[in-house]
């Protein structure tokens, strides 16, 4: 392995969050949508989604390394700890913000109808900095 690859693998190594028991990192690309795909993550709704992610984030101990809204869809990525689903973590991401936005925004109620101002469902791909073959020289060369 050259210098600069175990460079590389060492920086990587030291984003790993550490608890307990467990050394971790563990990223996810989240991607959802507004109910029925609607173009209003604009302007004001917009920053104050991203206000909200953000809080909602910094309060479960979670790092939100980007966040792009989109009008009509929201991009994360996100580092989450093991204890946590990413499906709970996307609950909760959803669940805040719709009640607040609705709440703050009643414009929108021309749009939506029922309890939700998210879209059901959501993508989800974990996210890795390090090739399998990086790995598997550094796990050799140890």
């Amino acid at each position: 392995m050259r210098g600069a690859e175990l460079d590389d693998i060492l920086w990587y190594m030291n984003k790993y969050w550490t608890g307990a028991h467990t050394k971790h990192r563990l990223m996810y690309h989240i991607v959802w949508i507004p109910k029925y795909r609607k173009r209003v993550l604009k302007g004001e709704i917009a920053r104050r989604i991203r206000e909200l992610l953000i809080e909602c984030a910094e309060v479960n101990d979670w790092e939100i390394d980007e966040l792009n809204v989109q009008p009509d869809h929201v991009h994360m990525l996100v580092q989450l700890k093991p204890n946590i689903s990413v499906s709970r973590a996307v609950q909760l991401f959803k669940g805040k913000s719709s009640r607040i936005i609705r709440k703050e925004f009643p414009k929108l109620e021309e749009f939506y109808w029922g309890d939700s101002f998210w879209g059901d469902g959501f993508f989800a791909e974990t996210v890795g900095k390090i090739n399998e073959e990086k790995i598997k020289a550094y796990i050799q060369n140890q």
